[in-house]
């Protein structure tokens, strides 16, 4: 589906330009000075999330780092599942998606990066990436633009992909069964193409053919993801491609609310004459709204980059990534059209009162590098490690969708017939298709200076930041500034106070229908103050952040198109973070409490729409040292959200259509997960995993304009693998 002649020029141009990165992931468990000390924090790639190897506890900012054996024990299926355990991440917002990983981190959108660069750009037009290609993820909490341009102040999602290596030698094959049948065939093969480790290669590859949760929607891949790296001890050069292929339907049905949260003891309203009418029985929250004729959500996406590192002396490192991404999809969706809020989609008798049709095919076109110079060196007592570096950045996205709203249909939730009735023909569809495009090119430069005086860490960092956009009807220019600012101060018994400022930015395309000007970006704003403690001589590291976070220039959609009205949203909490090897058992705990909501102009406030205040999580592991249990690994976890609402404004039949504050709230959930594996000494390894154990049926959220979004059933997977 992807353009071969421009993908080959523009590996060309990869190729020439030299810029790259290795993305050497690191063990969940870093070795410090002292073999005898473990510290259980995890290890940060150079080319992650932070673009430093600095350790975590001495970064006067917020990281996680979650490794691929972390989301294996866990069971993780998707990359939202993968930050489940991870303190002020909400990995599943809207329970089991099969469209994209839709993370919020500290109450905002968390965009995806992976290799230091963006990797999702607008909406449902790119393949979502397969966890099994990971080498590690990491999350960055807090404004990040001066690292990575335009960003949500929340944070981000950084991944690390696997890649060949003198270390990834390694080779594994694994055949995973599961429930909704599932079948997946996977393998990691590494080899040393010169005998000495100087020329390696590695395969990674992924087969799956699956259902889900949902009836008639499927969650198939084929994923190929060959490299080849050259390393010398002093100049690294990696090449990776990745070809994905997915082909499903989308999980997110939004079933309408008059016939799940209405008769579900765990969603509640703020005015009784919501529900007033409703059918005594809901539907069940496996149904299929649309027609398997018709839905569809296929993707797929080539994927070029170049990784290259050289050392140019003992103080000067040059590191970069580039990327040539070509992304295509075909999402057709049909649902029961949302006739405003407080008003039922459906009549009594499960008949949808109107469906709506909609879709059409999409693509995505990026080109990026980002490439710096590692600088480390003195000045009197103070010792530097600068890092320059600069981002450039080309995005082009198409879309050609039509919408058929509020279409007459006999379609009956309770008794579906999946015939094509009341669809618009091919050749409706084809002709109704509205061709929309947008572009954005960004060239960045950046600096950050990490300074040490003797206890004392300082980190200060500025970019410039020049963005160009256009859509169909506006081209517009953008400048910003970011800067962040970080303290912390390493105690001889291991406890590290720190503070930091931070700014991010994203640039917001189009006029302001009330002022006729251009739409000003989004600005952000974060206040971060915290405790790290990793006592010498322990298996323990212990975070605890307390964070004050805003961002300005919020878009509101009117009917005649975009105005900023003044909204904001503002959000303060507080995250604890513990991670503990005792004997043969690690514990990670994590919690976060927070307030987060949304100010208009005059000061009246709202909570953010379907985030918990509260999250906390515990994961144990066990794996035994003694002779007759070696080999065995038992976990156990368990995931707690507090409940969440959204609000809106209805015009209810019953009330004589006047305007009546529509709350509705959904109660929280505690789900449990499991894992039992053996390693055998010849290699051979079984698992089995299972994620919502005692399949609890709850709703991730239900919102106010009139939908309901399931929360993940149980799933349990089986994975046999050889090791060699």
């Amino acid at each position: 589906m992807f353009n071969f002649r421009a993908a080959s020029f523009k590996i060309a141009l990869l190729a020439s330009s030299c810029i790259a990165t290795t993305a050497a992931a690191q063990d969940r468990q870093e070795t410090a000075q002292d073999d005898n000390v473990i510290i259980v924090t995890g290890q940060v790639s150079t080319f992650g999330a932070t673009k430093s190897d600095a350790p975590i506890a001495e970064t006067p900012r917020s990281v996680t780092v979650i490794t691929s054996d972390d989301f294996e024990d866990r069971g993780a299926l998707s990359l939202g599942n993968t930050l489940n355990y991870t303190a002020g991440v909400t990995g599943n917002p809207f329970g089991l998606s099969t469209r994209g990983d839709f993370a919020s981190i500290r109450s905002l959108d968390a965009p995806e990066y992976q290799d230091n660069l963006q990797v999702q750009f607008g909406f449902y037009n790119n393949a979502r990436v397969d966890v099994y290609t990971l080498e590690q993820v990491e999350v960055l909490k807090g404004p990040a633009s001066v690292l990575y341009g335009q960003a949500a102040p929340g944070g981000i999602v950084a991944t690390v992909s696997k890649i060949a290596g003198p270390d990834n030698l390694d080779k594994e094959v694994l055949v995973s069964l599961g429930n909704f049948d599932r079948y997946q065939g996977s393998a990691d093969l590494g080899f040393d193409l010169s005998g000495d480790g100087t020329l390696s290669a590695r395969f990674v590859g992924v087969l799956r053919d699956s259902g889900t949760q949902i009836d008639f929607v499927n969650d198939d891949a084929l994923v190929l993801a060959p490299s080849l790296t050259f390393d010398n001890g002093r100049t690294a050069i990696t090449a990776l491609v990745n070809y994905t292929d997915r082909s499903s339907d989308t999980a997110s049905q939004f079933l309408p609310l008059y016939v799940t949260g209405c008769q579900s003891d765990q969603v509640s309203f703020s005015d009784p004459n919501f529900c007033f009418g409703a059918p005594s029985e809901g539907v069940e929250t496996s149904a299929y709204v649309g027609d398997p004729e018709f839905n569809r959500y296929d993707t797929e996406a080539f994927t070029g980059s170049l990784f290259v590192t050289h050392e140019l002396n003992a103080a000067l490192t040059f590191e970069g990534t580039a990327r040539y991404r070509d992304g295509e999809a075909v999402y057709q969706q049909a649902w029961a059209s949302f006739l405003g809020d407080g008003t039922p989609r459906v009549l009594p008798d499960g008949t949808l009162i109107a469906r709506t049709i909609f879709g059409g095919p999409a693509s995505s076109e990026q080109f990026a590098f980002d490439a710096r110079l590692r600088a480390r060196f003195d000045t009197g007592i103070i010792e530097h490690e600068v890092l320059a570096g600069v981002n450039y950045q080309d995005v082009d996205t198409t879309s050609s969708n039509a919408t058929f709203y509020g279409l007459p249909t006999s379609f009956n939730l309770f008794a579906p017939v999946y015939d094509l009735a009341g669809f618009p023909t091919q050749e409706q569809f084809e002709a109704a298709q509205i061709v929309t495009q947008n572009s954005s090119e960004a060239t960045d430069l950046y600096v950050v200076d990490r300074m040490t005086i003797g206890n004392l860490v300082v980190d200060l960092g500025l970019r410039y930041s020049s963005v160009d956009s256009s859509d169909d009807l506006t081209d517009q220019k953008d400048s910003e500034y970011p800067i962040t600012a970080g303290a912390l101060y390493k105690t001889s018994f291991g406890l590290n106070p720190y503070v930091s400022y931070s700014e991010s930015f994203r640039a917001t395309v189009g006029t302001d229908i009330n002022t006729g000007a251009s739409l000003l970006p989004r600005r952000g704003e974060q206040w971060e103050i915290g405790l790290k403690y990793q006592p010498a001589g322990t298996q323990l590291y212990v975070a605890v952040a307390y964070y004050d976070l805003e961002e300005d220039n919020l878009v509101e959609f009117l009917a005649g198109g975009q105005t900023q009205p003044g909204l904001s949203i503002e959000a303060e909490g507080v995250e604890v973070e513990a991670i503990a090897t005792m004997g043969d058992f690690t514990f990670d705990f994590d919690f976060r409490h927070q307030d987060a909501k949304e100010v208009d102009a005059n000061g009246a406030e709202l909570p953010r729409a379907s985030d918990p205040d509260t999250t906390a999580s515990l994961w144990a592991i066990w794996n035994p040292s003694s002779n007759q249990l070696d080999g065995l690994r038992l976990g156990a976890g368990v995931r707690y959200a507090s409940q969440n609402e959204s609000n809106g404004t209805a015009f209810l039949a019953s009330n004589g259509f006047a305007p009546t504050a529509n709350r509705v709230v959904t109660d929280g959930y505690t789900v449990f997960d499991a894992l039992l594996g053996y390693q055998f000494g010849n290699g051979i390894a079984v698992s089995v995993n299972a994620r919502n154990l005692f399949n609890k049926d709850y709703f991730a959220t239900c919102l106010s304009r009139g939908d309901c979004f399931p929360g993940e059933r149980r799933t349990i997977v089986g994975t046999i693998g050889l090791r060699f």
